[in-house]
């Protein structure tokens, strides 16, 4: 408990230090206007009030709620434009103190040519830098603003063609779509979501997969949208796997019972949506007389994250030299088991990263994303010794309510006989 207390007082510590530095260029910037100035620190000191009012009432039997997203959504929206401005004020701040510095060791080296008036070596701050990183500071501001409106319901077709040689030629044009880590505890807006469904539906899949997280805790967070996704539709079927978030780690229950049944509901809700669960199991889809086999792994993650999924287990029953595609929601797995494992797995589908909802992504040019420097393999499609590794960037959100630049995805892959 006192660990958590420093850890709370050392990050208001930080958000008041930026405070203070970002009020040096509004002051600067507003010197003719000291209205700009009250405005500022009341606005600033509501929303650290705000915030501690939502860490001080957090119930973590309850888990995250809207006060949480609230603060996330407030927190990311206050001060990463406010880190802009204090990163140019730096720049301009190394450079009044490099010729200050300059200045009074001119002064001091040369006696007879020292100004005894001079009363200040650092020079002022001066109002147009100051202007011009307060104007670099609404770029982020109005992607993140973009991102919480709008951002979060920007959903993308992401198209894929893998070739394969082994691939049977019955299945040469099979599509899968691939959804990821729904997290209906965060959703408001019953229309965006139904929109998104319609259009993972007007991709027409052979098969859905679904890797994972599709509640942020509890069971009773997809009560409300069972009907919505039961809408989906695939041709040879749906199938879906669990994720972290999906066993109620991160909360606290009355009772072990209490979680054991929540996880019996889940499990009943994927039947419900029409969802072959696929808990270290795996499953043939027939066509023409051949086959591929679907396989899913509870998940598997690196520490902190829990490593329920077992693939030797999951296949057991599976030919070695069948075309396999996998469910494993975190990434990790792929570099720490997948890509060696004893059967060639060809196709690997995950989630989890979500991009971390925030990022830069210009087909071609530039892929980034904070979530790189955790997660090497975060977004997209990776191949190793000709086996391959999707990664969605979720059709959802969480903690955040927002996705910047990072956009809610579903995935359409075409197998292909090579």
């Amino acid at each position: 408990m006192a660990q958590l207390i420093i850890r709370v007082f050392l990050i208001f510590g930080i958000f008041i230090l930026i405070d203070i530095y970002t009020y040096q260029a509004v002051k600067t910037a507003f010197k003719n206007l000291p209205l700009a100035n009250y405005f500022y620190w009341a606005l600033s000191g509501l929303i650290l009030i705000y915030m501690i009012y939502a860490l001080t009432t957090f119930d973590r039997a309850a888990g995250p709620n809207k006060v949480v997203n609230v603060f996330m959504g407030l927190m990311i929206l206050t001060y990463i434009p406010k880190l802009f401005v204090v990163i140019f004020l730096f720049s301009e701040d190394i450079m009044r103190l490099l010729v200050g510095s300059i200045t009074w060791l001119s002064d001091f080296l040369n006696i007879n040519n020292a100004n005894p008036d001079r009363n200040q070596y650092i020079p002022s701050r001066r109002a147009f830098v100051s202007q011009v990183g307060l104007a670099l500071a609404a770029i982020p501001l109005g992607g993140i603003l973009y991102g919480i409106w709008q951002g979060k319901y920007n959903y993308k077709v992401v198209k894929q063609t893998l070739y394969f040689d082994d691939l049977p030629e019955a299945f040469d044009g099979f599509t899968i779509m691939q959804l990821s880590d729904i997290h209906s505890g965060s959703f408001d807006n019953q229309e965006k979501i139904a929109y998104g469904v319609d259009l993972a539906n007007e991709q027409k899949p052979d098969v859905v997969l679904f890797t994972g997280d599709l509640v942020n805790n509890k069971a009773e967070e997809m009560e409300p949208w069972i009907e919505t996704f039961g809408k989906l539709k695939g041709k040879y079927g749906k199938f879906s796997t669990l994720g972290n978030h999906d066993y109620g780690d991160y909360i606290t229950w009355d009772s072990a019972n209490a979680k054991k049944q929540n996880m019996q509901r889940l499990e009943e809700i994927h039947a419900e949506m029409g969802f072959s669960l696929m808990n270290n199991q795996s499953s043939k889809i027939e066509k023409d007389g051949q086959y591929i086999e679907i396989i899913g792994v509870e998940n598997w993650g690196k520490p902190p994250f829990p490593q329920y999924g077992d693939l030797h287990k999951a296949t057991e029953n599976v030919d070695d030299n069948a075309f396999k595609v996998l469910m494993s929601h975190d990434p990790s797995h792929f570099d720490e088991q997948i890509k060696s494992f004893k059967k060639k797995v060809h196709l690997t589908l995950s989630g989890h990263t979500h991009g971390m909802q925030f990022g830069i992504e210009i087909p071609g040019l530039i892929k980034w994303s904070p979530v790189k420097y955790r997660y090497p393999k975060w977004a997209g499609l990776y191949e190793e010794a000709g086996r391959y590794l999707y990664v969605n960037r979720g059709f959802g959100y969480l903690a955040f309510p927002g996705r910047v630049g990072i956009w809610p995805e579903i995935t359409m892959i075409e197998l292909k006989k090579a």
